[in-house]
């Protein structure tokens, strides 16, 4: 792969003291940045967490809601769908409107939304009521990684931005684990609305906590002068807004769209079908799906985050973000590829630690694939430049889900989608690769958004 001349790796020398090539000296300086911008990623990470736990609800208790609400697996499928389309819709002008308002109101507009949504199913009851409920839910949540990938841009350093989305990524496993355990005792204990209620409160309390913690680096209290310009270490960027019509035309906005529409539908595949792929293929129960889903969600947490400190790793080393972030990608892309033998494993746990492997795998590839954003646009087009790749992912979400559908229907086969699974990330880093060969930022003009 092509190189391009790293800027991330120059440390500038604290103010208060001379430049000393002492050890010590330099582990002082590092002491006195602070970490208040791991405070900022927390908060990204909760919200991430509770936008998994969220979207979960409705799929935990599917069953015991057709029996109280009386649909069918037709009307179910209809419900699901008018969550994927409002995600793929909103993921088009949540982008905009975070980078228009920016990241402390968009935020907060994105999970209020999401917040009353929840626990709105709560109140409905009928098939049409939940598919509203559903399509607002998705409209809302479609803002949560355009904020949280801005929020990082703005918070910390090019060189740890991997690691920082890596971190807020992993909310995605951890929502995906605590829910199956958290919303079906709930249901029981006290009711089914009480499911939808519960995340809900969550997220408005979410909303709270951000707007009276979150500020701008630079208008933050409690950011010490050292921290705000170890933040602010890489070159000043212009603060003009972008239009959608300067993004599009640049290869590197199209190496981001493509990547996302080629590799999210797997991610979405894992989430939707793997219940019935372990309850067709291994027999197993309702009950027995905790322990292998505990497993293979605990993996993916544990590879968003090696992801990103694999390719914060290399910029340590000297590496340049091209080398350092494409060579990360292409280990991840590598590592998926022996999910093509889950579909002829017969051992339940060997085909548990596949899978396990490739998710793990695409974790580290998303928290890789995201901060391409950051590294290719100026930060107040990264929002945006999200946004439209998440749309195209989640059109290609929308595709597998029908694709699948129909291949089961016709051949009771996983082992077509699980040869996609395995190949498609190298296809995407290849056409990532094409298109943007030395990682070159694109030259965004400072017109204001259509």
């Amino acid at each position: 792969m092509s190189e391009t001349p790293s800027t991330e790796n120059h440390v500038p020398v604290a103010q208060s003291g001379s430049p000393s090539a002492d050890g010590s000296r330099r582990s002082g300086l590092a002491e006195k940045i602070g970490h208040y911008r791991w405070t900022i990623c927390a908060m990204v990470f909760f919200a991430t967490t509770i936008n998994y736990m969220d979207r979960q609800v409705l799929g935990l208790l599917n069953p015991l809601l057709q029996t109280k609400i009386g649909w069918n697996d037709i009307q179910y499928g209809y419900i699901v769908d008018a969550f994927v389309a409002a995600y793929a819709i909103g993921f088009l002008f949540m982008g905009r409107l975070i980078d228009r308002v920016g990241t402390r109101i968009g935020y907060g507009i994105s999970i209020g939304i999401w917040s009353l949504a929840a626990m709105s199913h709560a109140l409905v009851r009928t098939a049409f009521g939940f598919g509203a409920a559903r399509f607002a839910l998705g409209l809302g949540e479609s803002g949560n990684f355009p904020a949280g990938v801005k929020t990082v841009a703005e918070w910390f350093p090019r060189k740890e931005r991997a690691l920082a989305t890596g971190i807020f990524n992993c909310g995605t496993n951890v929502g995906a684990t605590i829910a199956p355990f958290v919303v079906p005792w709930i249901a029981i204990k006290w009711g089914w609305q009480f499911g939808f209620l519960f995340t809900g409160f969550f997220s408005a309390v979410w909303v709270v906590a951000w707007f009276k913690v979150y500020r701008k680096p630079q208008d933050h209290p409690k950011l010490s002068a050292a921290e705000l310009a170890y933040i602010q270490r890489d070159p000043v960027e212009p603060v003009a807004k972008v239009a959608w019509s300067t993004l599009l035309p640049h290869k590197q906005t199209w190496a981001f769209i493509i990547g996302k529409f080629l590799t999210d539908p797997i991610w979405w595949f894992y989430l939707y079908w793997l219940p019935t792929y372990f309850t067709t293929k291994h027999g197993l129960s309702l009950t027995g799906l905790g322990l292998p889903l505990l497993v293979i969600y605990n993996a993916a947490s544990v590879g968003s985050i090696f992801g990103g400190w694999l390719a914060a790793r290399f910029l340590k080393a000297g590496w340049s973000a091209n080398r350092a972030r494409k060579t990360a990608m292409l280990i991840c892309a590598a590592s998926v590829s022996p999910i093509i033998l889950a579909a002829r494993t017969h051992g339940l746990w060997e085909t548990v630690a596949l899978i396990s492997i490739a998710v793990a795998a695409h974790q580290g590839w998303s928290a890789n694939l995201f901060t391409l954003a950051s590294d290719m646009f100026p930060a107040r087009a990264v929002a945006s430049v999200v946004g439209i790749g998440g749309f195209g992912g989640a059109i290609g979400g929308m595709l597998i889900a029908t694709f699948t559908g129909f291949l089961l229907q016709l051949t009771g086969s996983y082992v077509p989608i699980f040869v996609i699974s395995g190949s498609v990330y190298l296809v995407a880093l290849l056409v990532i690769q094409i298109l943007t060969p030395r990682l070159i930022p694109a030259e965004i003009q400072g017109d204001a958004l259509a």
